[in-house]
């Protein structure tokens, strides 16, 4: 009788903690909730008086341009093919810029994300100010390095190649650094056990364990990367979004012109997504396995 009486007390107390967490909780999500709506309220304010035209009295005319390209890729429907083999070595310009900044950018960030996984890192002092280096290069967006490297180096797809991998440096290091968190340290320390160096045990312990997320990753930032290496022609970094610039530019005459580069931008992203998620199922999943049959 006396642990009853203790009992149901305890349990009432516990379930008014409950629901005066709940409560509050539910007053903290409104309260951001408010906070939220007030600042996407204010910035859009902002952003409509700073623009150089009205947007409400813009919106009616946001379909004009994607009327007239389609018309016009309509009416000289018969001339796409000849466009688009017109425009294909620049994107294969634009492929091959995709594919040396993803190169270059994951195997340097495979480097460094092992120099700031802590347990793995050679140096643990490192850690905090090369994480840092990857905040910095993920913080910076492609086309602001891509504009400086513009200056200093001119116009190519050089400059584009180097503002990709940067930015790619640092999203594929913070990636592959908590991929290797997860990756068992007993190889690891089996190899230290019979005197290998850090390299051999970053070699042979951690990466054959995590090497198809590596992969994974470095697929899908290829993706990305195509994208953003068309986005960068626009500020004269080579590549298709050049050409794709200097047709919008001139304006009625030239849309057939763009719908054929938006057409070959569209082929190959869809290919190459197609592509990169076989890849990335078998390297996750393996290869479906045989049936016996007898």
């Amino acid at each position: 009788m006396t642990a009853t009486s203790h009992t149901n007390p305890d349990r009432a107390g516990i379930q008014d903690s409950y629901l005066a967490l709940a409560r509050s909780k539910r007053w903290m999500n409104l309260v951001l909730l408010i906070l939220f709506v007030a600042l996407l309220v204010g910035g859009f304010n902002t952003a409509g008086d700073r623009n150089a035209g009205g947007f409400w009295d813009g919106l009616p005319n946001v379909l004009d341009f994607p009327a007239d390209v389609i018309a016009e890729a309509i009416e000289r429907g018969h001339l796409l093919p000849g466009y688009m083999a017109k425009y294909l070595p620049s994107l294969i310009e634009t492929v091959n810029i995709a594919a040396a900044s993803t190169l270059l950018g994951a195997m340097i960030g495979l480097f460094l994300s092992l120099m700031v996984t802590r347990g793995l890192a050679p140096l643990p002092w490192l850690v905090g100010p090369l994480r840092r280096v990857l905040d910095l290069l993920r913080a910076v967006p492609e086309i602001v390095i891509a504009l400086v490297l513009i200056f200093m180096l001119g116009g190519g797809p050089v400059p584009a190649m180097i503002a990709i991998a940067l930015h790619t440096i640092g999203a594929l290091g913070k990636l592959f650094s908590e991929v290797n968190e997860n990756a068992s340290l007993k190889p690891v320390e089996g190899l230290a056990s019979v005197g290998a160096s850090w390299s051999q045990r970053m070699w042979l312990g951690v990466i054959p364990q995590v090497a198809p997320n590596y992969v994974s990753y470095a697929l899908l930032r290829f993706e990305i990367n195509i994208r953003a290496s068309a986005i960068l022609g626009f500020v004269g970094a080579g590549g298709i979004g050049y050409d794709l610039r200097n047709t919008m530019s001139w304006g009625q005459g030239k849309f057939d012109e763009a719908a054929a580069i938006f057409l070959l931008l569209f082929l190959t992203i869809v290919i190459v997504d197609q592509l990169s998620s076989v890849f990335r199922n078998r390297l996750t999943h393996g290869l479906p396995s045989a049936k016996v049959t007898l």
